[in-house]
């Protein structure tokens, strides 16, 4: 999987992110990160296991992030 975004930032000078790239579609976008906050924040998981997991998979993936 490539941390390069195959679209165009939609915020002029900007270089395409994630975040600049779901610009393109504020509702989607919002809406996105609103499950991305509940996932983190909720649930039956601590939040220590999932910033754990999340860490390994970053590692395991050699993600750029």
């Amino acid at each position: 999987m490539s941390t390069q975004p195959r679209i165009d930032s939609a915020i002029p000078g900007e270089l395409p992110s994630f975040a600049t790239v779901t610009a393109h579609s504020p509702e989607i976008m919002a809406r996105f990160f609103d499950l991305y906050a509940e996932f983190w924040q909720g649930g039956e998981v601590p939040a220590e296991l999932k910033e754990l997991t999340r860490m390994r998979n970053a590692r395991v993936t050699d993600c750029g992030y």
